[in-house]
């Protein structure tokens, strides 16, 4: 399995997983033409991608699917929920998923899992190769760590979560304090710290990579994301790596190995 965080934050989020021959992507929340922009980047036509499975109806997850289906022919998958709340998806092809089901699309398993944020039934999804039985998480825009998340985090090879904020610049920073309130809230995003312990829930020798996903430009800075989630795991039995992704692009390409940490590597995605 491959995956590469196309750009997280925001402005925008999307991530593409490979398994065997099949691409999917967990959310699309660039126009179509930055979506294949971003793709382009890393060597990847977005006429090879099979599905998109949305986390939720936010601009920043699902701004350019529908019209990726359009153009390319991509398979939509999203909850009812998101479905009846999202003006971009109106009309569009939809086949629905449960809060707490798995479909299979080509060579992936994908589980979705409630999560606890400002939307209409979103979700996180779990990616596991059928082949291989690598396995992949996509845990963002969550003001808490439910416990029925933390169990689907366990024994995932890679794991791309929310570190939206340092809580002290967010008290700090310009945002009025309603918006504080909604961002620090339980249905807001997690902060750093927040990130740190839900990951400790998961950390094991397997884990080759957590990626630090969503990060608030205002409120938070890559360094400091990177160390508080450094800082936390030192406590615990993962050897992996911690990066962040970025706004403004691709991240590297991370090759997911079942329990396996030290073949992680960077990969082309490239055909």
């Amino acid at each position: 399995m491959k995956l590469c965080v196309l750009g997280s934050g925001s402005k925008g989020n999307a991530v593409l997983i490979q398994a065997g021959q099949t691409r999917i992507l967990v959310d699309a929340g660039f126009s179509a033409r930055g979506m294949e922009a971003r793709m382009r980047l890393i060597g990847v036509d977005p006429r090879s991608i099979e599905a998109v499975i949305i986390t939720h109806e936010h601009t920043d997850h699902v701004k350019g699917a529908a019209a990726g289906a359009r153009k390319w022919g991509w398979k939509i998958f999203a909850t009812a929920g998101t479905v009846a709340a999202s003006v971009s998806l109106a009309g569009a092809a939809v086949q629905y998923v449960g809060c707490s089901s798995t479909v299979a699309i080509g060579d992936f398993d994908l589980t979705t899992v409630r999560t606890s944020h400002d939307a209409s039934e979103p979700v996180a999804v779990f990616a596991t190769s059928r082949t291989t039985g690598a396995r992949a998480a996509v845990v963002y825009d969550l003001g808490v760590m439910t416990e029925s998340v933390v169990r689907g985090m366990d024994r995932v090879d890679l794991l791309v979560l929310e570190s939206n904020h340092d809580g002290e610049m967010l008290r700090n920073g310009p945002y009025p304090a309603m918006l504080q309130r909604r961002i620090a809230g339980r249905e807001g995003h997690l902060s750093n710290g927040a990130a740190g312990r839900a990951a400790c829930e998961c950390a094991h020798r397997g884990l080759a990579n957590v990626v630090l996903a969503h990060l608030s430009e205002v409120n938070n800075t890559p360094e400091a994301a990177t160390h508080s989630m450094v800082a936390a795991l030192a406590r615990t039995s993962f050897r992996g790596a911690v990066s962040t992704a970025r706004q403004n692009g691709p991240s590297r390409t991370y090759a997911v190995s079942s329990s396996s940490f030290d073949e992680a590597a960077q990969f082309s995605l490239g055909i």
